[in-house]
C-alpha cells in the first residue's frame, strides 16, 4: 500500500542535494533531485510502484502499458509492471531510446507494444518535461496513442504546462512544494 510520506522520506534522505546545479533543460537550480537514488532503492521501488499503480487504477482502465525514456525511466517500469503482476494485474513496460539502436531493427521503442494500444509515459523528476515529450513523440510517430505522464516528482516549472498543451493528463507522486521548496515565479 503507497505511503506517500514514506516515499517522501526516503526522496529527503536520498535523493535531494542543496547546491548549485545545471539541469537536463539546461536551468541552474539550488536543488537538484538524483532519482535513480531513490528508483533503484528497494524500497524506494515498491513505494514507486504502489503509488503510481494506484493513480492507474483511478483512471477508468489500465494503459496497456508504462515506460519512458530509458534509462531514467526503466526502473519506474520495472516497479510498476513488477507491482501490477503481484497483484494479478496484467501490466507490460516498454522503453523509448534517446538513439536508436543501430542494429537489428534500429528502432527507438523496445517492449511488446504496438501501434493503437494506449500507454502512459513514466518519468522520474519533471521540470520543463522535456525528456517525456521527446518520448511521446516517438511514441506517436510509432501510432501509440499516449494518454498521459506520470512523475515522480514535478519540480513545478512548466512541465504541467507543456503537457497541458499537447493535452495529456499530467499526475505526480509528489511536489516540490512537499518539499518546502517554493517553485521559481514565472
Amino acid at each position: 500500500m503507497y505511503d506517500k510520506q514514506k516515499l517522501m522520506d526516503l526522496v529527503r534522505e536520498k535523493s535531494l542535494k542543496f547546491g548549485d546545479f545545471v539541469l537536463a533543460s539546461g536551468r541552474k537550480a539550488k536543488y537538484y533531485l538524483d532519482g535513480k537514488q531513490v528508483t533503484l532503492d528497494s524500497k524506494g521501488a515498491m513505494l514507486i510502484g504502489e503509488g503510481i499503480l494506484d493513480l492507474l487504477l483511478k483512471e477508468d482502465k489500465l494503459p496497456a502499458a508504462v515506460g519512458g525514456m530509458s534509462i531514467g525511466a526503466d526502473p519506474i517500469t520495472a516497479a510498476i509492471i513488477t507491482i501490477a503482476g503481484v497483484g494479478g494485474r496484467d501490466l507490460k513496460g516498454f522503453m523509448v531510446r534517446k538513439e536508436s539502436k543501430g542494429h537489428g531493427t534500429n528502432q527507438f521503442i523496445e517492449g511488446p507494444i504496438h501501434a493503437r494500444d494506449h500507454v502512459v509515459v513514466v518519468e522520474d523528476v519533471v521540470t520543463t518535461g522535456g525528456s517525456s515529450l521527446l518520448a511521446i513523440d516517438r511514441l506517436e510517430s510509432a501510432g501509440i496513442i499516449v494518454d498521459g505522464v506520470i512523475a515522480i516528482i514535478d519540480r513545478m516549472e512548466g512541465g504541467a504546462k507543456a503537457f497541458e498543451a499537447r493535452n495529456l493528463k499530467f499526475q505526480s507522486l509528489l511536489k516540490i512544494t512537499d518539499f518546502g521548496i517554493d517553485p521559481p515565479k514565472e
